[in-house]
């Protein structure tokens, strides 16, 4: 392993964790995977005994995998029997992590931003590895790596050369967000939007609004907060984030006074064209990935990049080949029955009230291709809305009507509140217990020029429907934008 290729000196591994080696210990690891299955040769393996698994059942696979050493607990040590791979032992594997991740902080320069919010997290993180890449390397949370042992992972895997870090906290309760940013003390915190997200958890917006606003509390000195400026919470937030000792506070959003305002969208046919006002300029570029609620992630994402430090023209130029990724309003041509096209809308990633609302927006804005096609929303539960569930699922009755749709599936016992709603409406509307079912149905029912919108909370399983669909309808095309469901003819 040359130089170049260490993440961790395992000197400092072993000082980070206040560990004892047992066995000859290599220089250094090339990485650190808390996952058998995940494991390249060279990696450090930390044996987290979780919920469902205790990764020092695995650390035979481990080795295999090419571990080259183990990280393991003191008081599994006399079941683990000999061990030729070398040790770290610690008190706890899972503390011993958040030592490394505080390790890792201490010794970047990187400028690093914070990302939570109610919706749009991931889709921001990932947009932000994007168009930051071209200032320079940039380190930013793998998947939605977002929770207590995610967070403290992603920051230990931080090279030492990084000039930016990209890392995203979610929560579903409270005080779930503080000890996390205070890890990863940022130079940015950011909040994308405060929505009806996990509010089984909670008793309004209110108190949703103060969960994410831990955020601020790790802020590094001089830190900026980063806030929607079209959120009610606004206000909520900006007198939090000054309680803190939050002295600058940076905006984004349509609303006049947003230091990252959108001047114009403009859909067509190759993407949506965007104008935005930032710093004093004025910026026009194409987005490969449609939808009118993306604009709010790219224009935090700008305003980011300025605060940061990064070349805002490269951010810029990066942003327009950027794609929102699987489950996120990925666009396909699929082959119909009888000829012609149909457009799929995978939203099926996950659901709550606000996403499912721009969603249907999404799909209201696709031009149909002949007076026969039809909009089609399958739309299934969202979880995690608690005795709310009933009069948020009713509620989406508005955002339907508003998007013209054709015909409406629904899934699942939470969407029968919409069903009793929209019944006997304009939208032709059957409602399913199953995916299977409603899957049957579909299928039996899309012809040419259909433009299909597929969204759930993620457990419910549409991920599989999609799936489904594609291989049903034999994938034709993945198409970054998309104007028409006949595809632009």
């Amino acid at each position: 392993m040359t130089n170049q290729e260490a993440l961790w000196d395992t000197a400092a591994l072993v000082a980070a964790t206040g560990g004892r080696p047992v066995g000859a210990l290599p220089a250094s690891v090339s990485g650190l995977s808390i996952d058998s299955r995940s494991i390249t040769p060279g990696d450090a393996f930390l044996a987290i005994k979780g919920e469902r698994f205790d990764g020092h059942n695995f650390l035979t696979a481990a080795t295999k995998a090419g571990a080259a050493l183990h990280i393991v607990s003191e008081k599994k040590l006399p079941a683990l029997g000999r061990m030729t791979t070398p040790l770290i032992v610690v008190d706890d594997v899972l503390a011993s992590l958040g030592r490394i991740a505080e390790a890792a902080r201490a010794r970047s320069q990187a400028r690093i931003v914070a990302v939570t919010g109610s919706v749009g997290k991931t889709t921001t993180k990932e947009a932000l590895r994007h168009a930051l890449a071209p200032s320079g390397l940039v380190h930013a949370s793998a998947a939605s790596f977002n929770n207590h042992w995610g967070v403290p992972l992603s920051l230990a895997r931080m090279p030492a050369e990084a000039r930016f870090g990209v890392f995203e906290i979610g929560m579903n309760h409270p005080g779930e967000i503080r000890p996390l940013v205070k890890l990863v003390k940022p130079d940015a915190a950011m909040i994308t939007l405060i929505a009806p997200a996990h509010l089984g958890f909670f008793r309004d917006l209110d108190e949703i609004a103060a969960a994410k606003a831990e955020i601020f509390e790790g802020l590094v000195p001089g830190g900026t907060a980063i806030l929607n400026a079209d959120d009610p919470q606004l206000p909520n937030l900006v007198r939090m984030a000054r309680e803190a000792g939050v002295s600058h506070i940076a905006t984004f959003g349509e609303a006049e006074g947003a230091d990252a305002r959108l001047v114009r969208y403009q859909t067509s046919p190759d993407g949506p064209l965007v104008e935005v006002a930032i710093d004093g300029r004025i910026v026009v570029f194409g987005l490969s990935s449609p939808g009118r609620h993306l604009v709010q992630n790219i224009l935090a994402v700008l305003l980011v990049a300025q605060i940061l430090g990064a070349d805002l023209g490269a951010a810029v130029e990066a942003l327009a080949t950027w794609r929102a990724g699987k489950g996120r309003g990925e666009r396909t041509t699929l082959r119909a029955p009888k000829g012609g096209r149909m457009l799929l809308i995978d939203e099926s990633y996950n659901a709550n009230p606000a996403s499912m609302r721009a969603a249907l927006e999404g799909l209201g804005a696709v031009p149909m291709g002949k007076s026969t096609a039809r909009r089609i929303a399958v739309l299934g539960d969202m979880l995690e809305l608690g005795d709310h569930s009933p009069a948020l699922h009713a509620a989406l009755a508005e955002p339907i009507a508003a998007a013209r749709v054709d015909r409406l599936i629904l899934v699942g016992p939470e969407m029968k509140a919409l069903d009793d709603v929209v019944a006997g409406g304009p939208a032709h509307c059957t409602w399913f217990e199953t995916v299977d079912e409603a899957q049957a149905v579909l299928v039996s029912e899309m012809k040419a020029g259909d433009a299909v919108m597929v969204k759930a909370s993620k457990s419910i399983g549409f991920a599989g429907l999609v799936e489904h669909l594609v291989e049903a309808f034999a994938n034709e095309t993945a198409r970054p934008g998309g104007s028409s469901a006949e595809g632009g003819r």
